[in-house]
């Protein structure tokens, strides 16, 4: 009981330095992060800082998926209309692998994503990339995005929606979320 609480993906790694907030979308057959305090969002690919806890909220704009990196991380679902949240953290630069691990159709074997474990100086210098990338993530931007796909290249966008993760978990919430009867 002791053990299973204090692995509770929901609660935040304890450190002097403030979590780094990544919002993370399962879509067919790719993974999408956004980084709200940076305004730039990639697919997937997901750079963070090593020595600094990342917390991470997840969704679905589809079936059911499994978030897993396996090197760093616990295994937690995403479902469409709700959101989870996972906890992890890099403690040295390197280069991992996120999958999905719940199968969701025929795209399910490929979508895998990388993860960037960086010094901080250098994932500063990857979100300043990000920021000179010429794609927006907008609404008309984000439903080509939405579509089935298969082995997606990483991609970086320079600047996102407002509330964009807010509006996918949304669209699923139905009437009864907005009072209706």
């Amino acid at each position: 009981w002791r053990t299973t609480h204090k692995l509770d993906p929901y609660r935040e790694i304890a450190s002097d330095k403030p979590p780094l907030d990544v919002q993370v979308v399962a879509q067919d057959w790719k993974w999408l992060f956004i980084y709200p305090e940076q305004g730039v969002a990639a697919v997937n690919q997901l750079a963070i800082p090593t020595g600094r806890p990342i917390s991470l909220r997840i969704t679905s704009d589809t079936v059911m998926n499994s978030f897993y990196v396996p090197a760093l991380a616990g295994q937690i679902y995403a479902m469409a209309g709700m959101q989870t949240r996972l906890q992890m953290l890099a403690d040295a630069p390197g280069k991992y692998v996120g999958r999905n691990t719940q199968y969701s159709g025929g795209g399910f074997s490929d979508q895998f994503f990388e993860v960037l474990a960086m010094s901080p100086a250098e994932f500063d210098a990857w979100v300043a990339r990000a920021k000179q990338a010429p794609a927006r993530l907008d609404q008309p931007t984000y439903a080509s995005l939405a579509e089935k796909s298969r082995l997606n290249p990483v991609a970086l966008y320079s600047a996102v929606e407002p509330r964009l993760f807010d509006k996918i978990i949304e669209k699923y919430a139905g009437p009864h979320a907005h009072g209706a009867a």
